[in-house]
């Protein structure tokens, strides 16, 4: 049985840069690295806009922080998706996904960015050891309640709006207990399953015929 270990050395986002660059650096510059590192599909206005807004709001939610770094269009490859923001600060590591202008909390992207971060958790080997959170950020949602213990069992995430998104990081970077994010070899690491994901896969498929093998995942 074989997998296949996919190096991140490679450009894995659309834009990346440590905090303190990002929050200095003109949107429009940002936006326009954005739409020239888009290269697999049309670009719809929905789709500028919405980074548009992201970048607003990051940089104001950002603005009192001077440690970290953040990216955008994160590659997610056994999904073949990106996710929307992969933001480290010290000890955190926020898997974020934005619904610009939504006004509740889909039950889609709540499992979203939870299948976002559980990929990362799995895959991708410098998260194996790290306990990534994965928020939902329903820009025109009313604040709600978070159960910041089912979150970090992702078994749900973060559901927050825009103006709240600040005071959800500074929660988790008092209560996270890890180690600080070496954030420049986490985002060298190589994208591959966790030696138990391993382990799993092979007993799942020992002794298996191929009809059972067809319908595993």
């Amino acid at each position: 049985m074989y997998f296949l270990v996919i190096s991140t050395c490679m450009n894995r986002s659309y834009y990346s840069k440590d905090i303190i660059s990002f929050k200095n650096e003109d949107s429009s510059l940002i936006l326009e690295k954005l739409k020239s590192s888009n290269l697999s599909r049309t670009l719809e206005d929905q789709q500028i806009f919405a980074w548009e807004e992201q970048v607003e709001i990051l940089q104001d939610v950002l603005s009192d922080f001077n440690q970290g770094k953040l990216f955008f269009e994160f590659s997610i490859p056994r999904m073949g998706k990106r996710v929307d923001n992969i933001l480290i600060i010290k000890n955190c590591l926020f898997v974020i996904e934005f619904k610009v202008g939504s006004k509740i909390y889909d039950s889609n992207a709540v499992n979203q960015v939870v299948d976002y971060a559980l990929d990362l958790l799995n895959f991708h080997e410098g998260t194996h050891n790290l306990c990534p959170i994965p928020i939902l950020i329903s820009t025109e949602s009313l604040e709600t309640e978070s159960l910041f213990g089912e979150v970090l069992k992702l078994k749900t995430c973060i559901k927050t709006n825009a103006e709240n998104l600040e005071s959800v990081i500074n929660q988790f970077l008092k209560i996270n207990n890890y180690e600080s994010i070496d954030i420049e070899r986490w985002e060298n690491s190589l994208y591959k399953p966790t030696p138990t994901i391993i382990e799993a896969s092979r007993a799942l498929y020992k002794g298996h015929n191929v009809h059972e093998i067809s319908r595993s995942d």
